[in-house]
Formats: structure tokens, C-alpha cells, sequence
């Protein structure tokens, strides 16, 4: 079966060609060589990275120094940095600003060889901990718009480093993705006065054929209109436009390292453990987007490349159906 499917959030099409589907053992995964050098990230090394803006350690124990099972880090070779001082100008038809923001690195565990699949479920509480801490005081920076909290899993995905780590990138401006989504999420509330994401989040639960699983306060999906095989959506069941919001309420964080801690052991199990690209979806910095957005945690398996029909046309061609893959991830 060959399908065009439409996102009901940003309008965008894609194709789903079932006529090609693969099955999740047929996916050659990558056997990336194993690191012979020097990583800057691991456990005695701390002196190798620019001094820690948060970590998690024993009492005892010294900033920068060992002690620790979490840090967070300025990334040492920046794309943004506070240190350029916010501008804006014009230049003919063109727009530019200097090079303003945060970047840096949290560093999810001491240990070198691991990845989520294999971490403690309180590991990865730690871990969204330092998410929401980092993101609410770098909020507080009138200058920034929109943080964006990412994790890059494998040389596929983007990772330079295999010691399991994150990354946050703050910006003055709000990008063009989160923009999408905004305006479509608006569209959607004008029309109806209701959250689409809420509608998506009732029809998946009622339907359940894309439902990979839920806990308490989170539900699992495989979206209707995925772009990549085995494309994963984690969305908090209630309401809530602020990732930073649930800094005031432990139980969520808690359910959320839960949710992560379940997906990513069935992508080991189901899919081989395959690079992925995590992104943390929510609300920008600017007012009125309480009713309409809601935030939520995007994970794309690194399993197909992007070739010329995708990149000339807008159009990603998924092999395997959304509910193929939330029956493969469930099993």
C-alpha cells in the first residue's frame, strides 16, 4: 500500500510506501569502530572541559574535579556564546545579528560505554533534571527566544563523541520548525478552540494503533504522518506548553525519565539500537501560546538517508507505516 498522509500540525505530506517496507532486522545499522583516543567527557578528566555550570556530586567532592555522576559543561567549540554582544542589523535585502546564545554540554554519566538503554532509570531522572534546570535559568536571559535541548546518538546522528551526552542550545531568534508548528497549532485552535495536540493525543489513545505504550502522565506514538521509520513522539497526556514548566512538579519528571528509559530499551531490543536524534519541542519565550501549544519530545531512529526527492521536494518517503512500527516497538 502507498499512502500520502498529512500532518495535521504543520500541513506538511508524506509519502508512505509500504510497498518498500523493510522489516526492522533488515536495516543494516553501522558498526562504528570502538574510541581509541582521548575523550575529554570521561571520569578524571574534568580538567580537559570549560568549568561546569551545574553538576550533580558528592557533597564532598570539589567543582571540576571527580565526585560527580552528572555535569554540565560550556561546549568548547560554541555556535553561539554569550560573549558576542547581542546586534542587529541589515544589509541590503538581507537581515543578520552577531552570533548571541548559549551552547553547552551535559555530560549524562561518568561512564563512557553505556547509552540510555542501559542506564538506571534514576540516571535518566538525573538527566531530565538537568534538562529543566539548565533551560529555566537560561530563560531568565531577556536575549534568548527559544532553548532547544538535544541528544545526538551515534556518528549517524551527528555525534562527534560516543560518552553519552546532550546538548542545549539557546537563540535570540525563534526557528523556523518551532515557528511551523506554532502557527499551525494556532490555525487549528482558531478554527476548533482546541489543542490539536490534545485531539491528536485522545484519537491515538482511543484508536491505539500507533500507541506504543503510556504511562501515568506521558503517552508513546508513532506519529500518523511520520517522516522516518520508527519516528517516536513522547507527549504529556495533560495539557502543558512549557517543557520548564515541570520543574515544579517532580512526579512528571519522574514518568518522563520512565517514558525515555522504555523507549530507548525497545529501540535496543526491536531495532538494533540504532543512532537517533532526540529534540525537546516546546514553547518559545513570547506570550499567548498557553492554550494552543503543547510540548513534547520528538526521537528520530537514524535507519534511511535523505536523498534528492526528499531534499528537491519537501516530501519524506517512510517505508514502514507508523502502525507497522508501533506494532514491531510493541511486541
Amino acid at each position: 500500500m502507498i499512502e500520502l498522509r498529512k500532518d495535521p500540525i504543520v500541513k506538511r505530506w508524506v509519502i508512505i510506501s509500504s510497498e518498500r517496507s523493510k522489516r526492522p532486522i533488515d536495516f543494516k545499522k553501522v558498526v562504528e569502530e570502538p574510541e581509541t583516543f582521548f575523550c575529554p567527557f570521561d571520569y578524571g578528566n574534568e580538567y580537559s572541559t570549560p568549568p561546569e555550570v551545574l553538576a550533580f556530586r558528592e557533597p564532598s567532592s570539589k567543582p571540576n574535579s571527580s565526585g560527580w555522576w552528572l555535569r554540565v559543561v560550556p561546549n568548547k567549540f560554541p555556535a553561539l556564546s554569550t560573549e558576542h554582544e547581542l546586534k542587529k542589523q541589515g544589509y541590503g535585502i538581507y537581515d543578520q545579528m552577531s552570533g548571541y546564545g548559549y551552547h553547552e554540554v551535559i555530560i549524562e554519566t561518568p561512564e563512557h560505554n553505556t547509552s540510555l538503554a542501559k542506564m538506571p532509570e534514576s540516571q535518566i531522572r538525573e538527566i531530565m533534571w538537568a534538562y529543566v534546570k539548565r533551560f529555566q535559568e537560561i530563560r531568565k536571559d531577556r536575549n534568548i527566544k527559544y532553548i532547544q535541548i538535544f541528544k545526538n546518538k551515534g556518528r549517524e546522528a551527528g555525534a562527534t563523541l560516543s560518552h553519552p551526552h546532550s546538548q542545549l542550545i539557546a537563540t535570540p531568534i525563534v526557528p523556523i520548525t518551532i515557528r511551523s508548528e506554532i502557527e499551525g497549532a494556532k490555525s487549528y485552535y482558531d478554527f476548533r478552540e482546541r489543542c490539536v495536540f490534545c485531539d491528536i493525543i485522545s484519537q491515538e489513545l482511543s484508536e491505539k494503533v500507533r500507541v506504543v505504550f503510556r504511562t501515568s502522565e506521558f503517552v508513546v506514538i508513532e506519529p500518523y504522518a511520520s517522516r522516518f521509520p520508527y519516528e517516536t513522539w513522547i507527549l504529556p497526556i495533560k495539557h502543558s506548553h512549557d517543557f520548564g514548566s515541570i520543574e515544579t512538579k517532580p512526579p512528571l519528571v519522574e514518568d518522563l525519565a520512565k517514558a525515555v528509559s522504555i523507549i530507548a530499551k525497545k529501540f535496543e531490543k526491536k531495532i538494533d539500537d540504532p543512532p537517533f536524534n532526540l529534540v525537546i519541542h516546546t514553547a518559545p519565550f513570547i506570550e499567548g501560546l498557553e492554550h494552543y501549544y503543547h510540548w513534547h519530545i520528538e526521537i528520530i531512529p537514524r535507519l534511511t538517508n535523505i536523498a534528492g526527492f526528499e531534499w528537491g521536494t519537501g516530501f519524506n518517503i517512510n517505508h514502514i507505516a507508523p502502525e507497522q512500527a508501533c506494532a514491531d516497538l510493541s511486541e
